[in-house]
C-alpha cells in the first residue's frame, strides 16, 4: 500500500497537517484564486513542497449563507485536479464534499479520504463510504451552510456534538466502515457561537477521550479568530496557527489549514520541546 492509500496517524508527537484547496470562486478567504485545475494544482503541489501530510480538495463553498452548487459544476471543478495530483504527488488526497457522486468519482480518481460536511446523513453517502474503503472524516454541523449561523443554541455544546458524532460514527460503522477508517470534526464555524467554537477548543481533549477516534480541526482563519483579532481572513494565520499549537497539545490528530508552511514549522518547534519533554521524564 503506497502512502497515498493511508493515513500515519499513530505514534506521533504532533499532528498532520491538511491543506486546504478550495476550487471555489466564493469561498470565504481564497474564493477564486484556483479556480482553474492548472492554477489548483499548482497550489496543491506548492502545499506539498512546504510540508502538507494530506490534500483537501474541494469544489463547493460552506461558509455560511452559502447556496449548494450543481453536481455537474461540482464535478468538472474538483475531478480533474484530483485525477492530476494523484499522477504528481504521493500525498493522501481527500475530497470536501456533501455529494455521494461526487466523492465516489473522487475515489475513483485517486481520492483516499470522504470529508463530509454533513456528517454522512445521506443513506448513499453511508453505502459509498462502505464500499470504497476511504477513510471518513464525520463532521458535525447544525442545519446547513445556508441557515447554519441564524441563533444557533446549544444547551451543552461539547455534549451535544459528542452525541452527534459518536451516532454518526457508530452509524458508519454499523454500514461496514472499518471504526479505524473513522475521523471527527467537531465543525467549529458551523452552526456555533463564539462561545461554542470556544468551549470546544477548551474540550478537544475531553471530545477525543470520549469518542475514541482521531480528531480533524478545520479552524482556519474563521469568524471566531476575527472577533478576536478584529482583522480580516487573509491576516488571521497567526491566530489559526496558535490554536493549531493549542490543538496539537489537547491531543487533536489533524490540523486543516490555509497557510500550510507556518503550521509545519509551529508544529516542528512544538515537536522538539515534547520529544525533550517526554525524554526527560
Amino acid at each position: 500500500m503506497n502512502s497515498r492509500a493511508s493515513l500515519p496517524l499513530d505514534s506521533r508527537t504532533v499532528p498532520l497537517v491538511m491543506g486546504i484547496l478550495n476550487v471555489t470562486p466564493d469561498s470565504f478567504s481564497d474564493g477564486g484564486c484556483f479556480l482553474e485545475t492548472s492554477q489548483a494544482v499548482e497550489r496543491a503541489l506548492a502545499m506539498a513542497e512546504e510540508g502538507a501530510d494530506i490534500l483537501d480538495v474541494g469544489g463547493e463553498s460552506t461558509r455560511p449563507g452559502s447556496d449548494p452548487v450543481p453536481l455537474d459544476t461540482e464535478m468538472q471543478r474538483v475531478i480533474p485536479v484530483i485525477e492530476s495530483l494523484a499522477s504528481k504527488v504521493d500525498l493522501p488526497i481527500s475530497v470536501d464534499t456533501r455529494k455521494p457522486d461526487v466523492a465516489l468519482a473522487a475515489v475513483e480518481a485517486g481520492a483516499v479520504v470522504i470529508n463530509d460536511v454533513e456528517g454522512f446523513r445521506s443513506p448513499v453517502m453511508l453505502e459509498i463510504a462502505a464500499r470504497t474503503g476511504a477513510f471518513t472524516v464525520v463532521m458535525h454541523m447544525k442545519g446547513t451552510p445556508k441557515e447554519m449561523q441564524k441563533s444557533p443554541w446549544y444547551r451543552d455544546v461539547v455534549d451535544e456534538v459528542c452525541i452527534f458524532l459518536e451516532r454518526r460514527r457508530d452509524a458508519l460503522v454499523q454500514a461496514g466502515v472499518a471504526r479505524e477508517r473513522i475521523i471527527v470534526d467537531p465543525g467549529i464555524g458551523f452552526g456555533k457561537r463564539f462561545e461554542d467554537n470556544i468551549a470546544l477548543l477548551k474540550n478537544l481533549d475531553t471530545l477525543k477521550q470520549r469518542l475514541g477516534q482521531p480528531v480533524l480541526l478545520g479552524h482556519s482563519r474563521k469568524r471566531f479568530i476575527g472577533e478576536i483579532l478584529d482583522l480580516p481572513p487573509a491576516e488571521r494565520d497567526e491566530g489559526t496557527t496558535a490554536i493549531g499549537v493549542f490543538a496539537a497539545l489537547k491531543g487533536v490528530d489533524i490540523l486543516r489549514v490555509h497557510n500550510v508552511k507556518m503550521c509545519k514549522r509551529a508544529l516542528r518547534v512544538l515537536e522538539v520541546l515534547e520529544e525533550e519533554r517526554l525524554s526527560g521524564e
